[in-house]
């Protein structure tokens, strides 16, 4: 199994809060790196029908049975557990290390948990393997088109699968089990298609309007299921930054997927070298980075502050990160492997009425040298972490 960067913040967490709750990504390995971390605890499936069906039948029972140093996977399904819970960890005063809670639909998980377990449980998500994890692990894909074409779902590595093989049954176990089963979509060739239609779109601002026309659904289905792919960690919207600018900006989001892996699939690359010769390379390799930030952020059990800028002039820069209500860096992304000084173009051109100085004005390109320029600091993929840590 390839190390995971939140093993140290899931075990850091479980010595403060009696629960810890670990979601995110469908198949990211939540199930995996819980029984590694916590061998001791005994693991309880909820989605198996007869643990299920004994613990809707006699909850106290089941709790006599799994009453300490438990993971419930597929929490979610039990809604009642949380209430029983509650009274568990109070009753020993909030005694850490007690239970941990996983499952892959997080919309259910948390409200669960808000209703429940406020105060009492550390919220932690897991999403697909950043870059950062398959080169400490020395299994990283040979070129960045490859990486960004194969994303970074775990069972790809573990098992050396290629995406053409594995996103179908992904996409067929996401739709019947998340879409259709737990959140109540039952039309689901329109979903589909409209899955397709936000990949792409990745890395582009969002016309939601647009959007449900070309997925032939109204504007509201359209809000609902945006907010579906949200709720279960396959795509997010990102906001443009206008503190202090409210008037002059965009304010419409930008989509991302979690998983560049995943949108290069929905769009039929299938290949890296399609990918090269694909006109998306350049959006789905900034998906790409910006996941690759946001998975850093959450690994680090962090509340990723990230936005992009456009004004009306049409002016762009790709990200924003935020430290304390200030803009900390000002982020270009590039595809190509080739350093072009004009890179920095728009982040000279704002950076100085943002209040960014040299050294937070960066570039990620796709090659493998980091270096400072006089413009700003131009990294690879190799040194992204840097402007995290």
């Amino acid at each position: 199994m390839i190390p995971r960067t939140i093993s140290d913040k899931i075990r850091d967490m479980a010595t403060k809060f009696p629960i810890i709750s670990l979601t995110g990504t469908r198949q990211s390995g939540k199930t995996t790196l819980l029984r590694e971390l916590f061998p001791d605890f005994r693991y309880v499936s909820m989605e198996d029908p007869d643990v299920n069906r004994l613990a809707k039948q006699d909850m106290r029972g089941f709790l006599d049975v799994y009453d300490d140093h438990v993971i419930f996977d597929e929490a979610q399904r039990t809604p009642e557990l949380f209430s029983y819970l509650q009274g568990i960890v109070d009753d020993r005063r909030q005694r850490p290390g007690q239970f941990i809670l996983s499952g892959s639909q997080n919309f259910l998980l948390l409200n669960s948990i808000s209703q429940s377990l406020a105060g009492r449980v550390a919220v932690l998500y897991l999403l697909p393997l950043s870059y950062a994890e398959l080169a400490a692990a020395g299994d990283t894909p040979q070129t960045m088109d490859a990486w960004t074409w194969q994303g970074g779902y775990p069972r790809l590595y573990d098992k050396n699968i290629e995406p053409p093989d594995y996103f179908p049954s992904y996409i067929d176990t996401y739709v019947e089990r998340d879409v259709r089963d737990e959140l109540g979509v039952r039309k689901l060739s329109a979903f589909r298609r409209f899955l397709t239609q936000c990949a792409s779109r990745a890395g582009e601002m969002l016309s939601v309007n647009s959007l449900a026309t070309d997925s032939g659904i109204d504007y509201k289905t359209t809000q609902d299921w945006l907010s579906i792919l949200e709720s279960s960690f396959i795509a997010f919207r990102l906001y443009p930054y206008y503190k202090n600018y409210g008037k002059r900006l965009v304010k419409t989001p930008k989509l991302y997927f979690y998983d560049s892996g995943l949108a290069a699939y929905l769009l039929n690359i299938d290949s890296p070298g399609a990918l090269l010769l694909s006109q998306r390379r350049g959006a789905l390799f900034e998906n790409a980075v910006v996941s690759e930030i946001l998975k850093r952020y959450y690994a680090i059990g962090r509340t990723p502050m990230l936005y992009y800028w456009r004004d009306y002039s049409r002016t762009e820069i790709d990200l924003i990160t935020e430290k304390g209500g200030e803009i900390e860096y000002a982020i270009e992304i590039k595809a190509s492997a080739t350093y072009d000084s004009h890179a920095f173009a728009n982040i000279a051109k704002l950076a100085d009425d943002l209040g960014v100085d040299r050294d937070h004005r960066i570039v990620v390109y796709g090659g493998d040298q980091s270096f400072n320029t006089k413009w700003g600091r131009l990294l690879s993929l190799h040194d992204l972490q840097q402007i995290i840590d």
